[in-house]
């Protein structure tokens, strides 16, 4: 196959086979389009971005794992716009679609010309007075298209859900039936419905082989929490669904004009799609940059970039940084210490007075984080910076920001473990310290979105064991099954009620049964909860946190 590269000139843009190793470590194919070119040591190497994979498996390539059968060449004067806003492949076609691309317009041109005559014959009774009635508009003929989806029926409508207000009382009867089973996430897909403000909100499957009454989504309507082989169990009052904010319904949102770090996608060129960072070395730890990040251009050239793990100063080479750490003083981030558990230690560090310190910890974090942005104005911000402690001083392990105010009950901004402390439940102790502040401040919070692929996984982690540690504690009050309302859920873990609602969908938990919605906690989902919780070992202790949140609503300045 390479010596088909040399007879073929290969540009960018171009689309075609690439050899790679899944997980299996076994060979694939899959079709990748050429991002830039390079020649080293007299060999031509390729940057390719594999379609529809995760832009942090982007990698420069030899001519000998292109398949130049299969190669597709752009279309001439393609640009480079992204799919929906957001990151991913810029969608160059071949130049077949050239083709079919001349008749849309020839087809179009003569469409405006019949409009153009229709418009002239129709002037006089258009200037004149409707006199109440509505104008014939001219019918034009278009072509027909051929839909690449099937058009899908519409969904059974779902009676409306109860309010979180009215707390009637009802029975509960043991159910006999089958435990409910977990549905892969594209199986969920078809029950999300698009609200008139370009969110998405997902609606609850209806069940096989049950009527449902036509007035029974009344106030009073309550959710049954069952458990089987379990003696208690509760009712849970579910709230009128708002707009669901989880980022896992794919609906990309427009992102703010305040100090949000939402990256707008529509703007990426070729140079912040490539990674441009080879490898950083951060204390005992060298690591390889997943995406790009804006440091200075001649640090990019590097084979290694080396950064002091304490002040996050980037440095050219080996001897400036140990020059550097003759002079540096810090051995913890700058900050006030507001937590310590063993070796545990969380820092809240203030983006205006430690402004040095917040951009380059936001230039490390670009290289892990693709859905967000780099804004060099970090005063709007507060980051709490997690480190582990030991003789040589508090290392970094990761990060979440925050602004200090949010108009949308933002807790977090972005989130971030660094990658040779990920999978160790780090991540988790990272969002359950966002909701602990969110606690004190007597807030619920949500996390900003978009959420990136791993980021939105520990997410619906934490929110699933939260959720199911309450339901699977409540107790029996005076022989009777316990009651909870969303609300009550939402105030004991600062979870907002929109989260909540989400995920007991997404567990797919709610089910409507005989004219009520009931959550059904199977032995199933009961020992995966068990399991899950022994092996999580890390947690918040609230003792330990000596925190004071500040009204920064009544500060003429940050």
């Amino acid at each position: 196959m390479a010596d088909n590269c040399s007879s073929v000139e290969i540009v960018e843009g171009c689309r075609l086979p690439v050899l790679r190793k899944n997980q299996e470590h076994e060979d694939e194919w899959p079709l990748a389009e050429i991002l830039s070119l390079k020649e080293v040591s007299g060999r031509k190497l390729f940057y390719v971005h594999y379609i529809d994979f995760n832009k942090r498996l982007d990698e420069w390539v030899t001519a000998d794992r292109l398949d130049m059968k299969k190669l597709q060449f752009p279309k001439k004067e393609a640009k480079t716009p992204t799919k929906n806003g957001l990151s991913g492949s810029r969608p160059s076609s071949p130049e077949r679609e050239v083709v079919s691309e001349k008749k849309d317009t020839n087809n179009d041109t003569a469409l405006q010309k019949k409009q153009r005559k229709t418009l002239d014959l129709n002037i006089q009774s258009a200037t004149a007075p409707s006199r109440g009635k509505t104008l014939p508009t001219p019918v034009q003929k278009r072509k027909e298209v051929v839909p690449l989806v099937t058009p899908v029926p519409p969904a059974t409508p779902v009676p409306a859900l109860p309010s979180s207000t009215e707390t009637s009382q009802a029975a509960v009867f043991p159910v006999v039936r089958e435990p409910p089973t977990f549905k892969a996430r594209e199986d969920l897909e078809p029950l999300s419905s698009v609200t008139t403000n370009g969110t998405a909100r997902r609606l609850i499957p209806p069940q096989p082989g049950r009527k449902r009454k036509a007035n029974c989504g009344g106030s009073d309507e309550m959710i049954k929490v069952l458990q089987y082989n379990k003696p208690q169990s509760a009712a849970v009052f579910l709230p009128p669904p708002e707009d669901s904010q989880d980022s896992s319904d794919g609906i990309p949102t427009a992102p703010r004009m305040t100090g949000s770090l939402v990256s707008d996608r529509s703007h990426d060129d070729i140079i912040t799609r490539m990674k441009n960072i080879e490898c950083i070395e951060l204390g005992r730890h060298r690591l390889k940059p997943w995406y790009f990040s804006p440091y200075p251009q001649e640090l990019t050239t590097l084979p290694i970039l080396y950064l002091c793990e304490f002040c996050l100063k980037y440095l050219k080479s080996l001897k400036c940084l140990q020059r550097h750490l003759t002079k540096c003083n810090l051995r913890h981030p700058p900050g006030n210490e507001i937590y310590r558990k063993g070796t545990i230690s969380f820092f809240e560090i203030d983006g205006r007075k430690n402004k040095n310190y917040s951009q380059n910890l936001c230039l490390l974090a670009k290289c892990f984080l693709d859905h967000k942005t780099l804004y060099y104005d970090t005063d709007p911000f507060l980051f709490y910076v997690m480190t582990e402690y030991d003789s040589k001083g508090f290392h970094i392990v990761g990060y979440f920001s925050k602004e200090k105010e949010s108009t949308e009950d933002y807790n977090v901004a972005c989130i971030l473990t660094l990658p040779p402390y990920q999978r160790r439940g780090y991540g988790k102790l990272l969002i359950e310290f966002s909701y602990e502040l969110s606690k004190v401040e007597g807030k619920t919070g949500t996390p900003e979105k978009p959420l990136s692929d791993l980021g939105l996984l520990s997410y619906r982690s934490y929110w699933s064991q939260t959720i199911l540690e309450i339901l699977m504690d409540l107790k029996p009050d005076n022989g009777e099954r316990p009651q909870i309302t969303i609300n009550e859920i939402s105030e004991i873990t600062s979870v907002k009620k929109e989260d909540v609602i989400s995920t007991l969908q997404y567990l797919n938990l709610i089910n409507y049964y005989k004219g009520q919605y009931i959550l059904t906690l199977s032995e199933e989902i009961v020992d995966g909860h068990e399991k899950a919780m022994q092996k999580r070992h890390l947690r918040i202790d609230p003792k330990c946190l000596h925190f004071t949140p500040k009204d920064w609503s009544k500060r003429g300045k940050w």
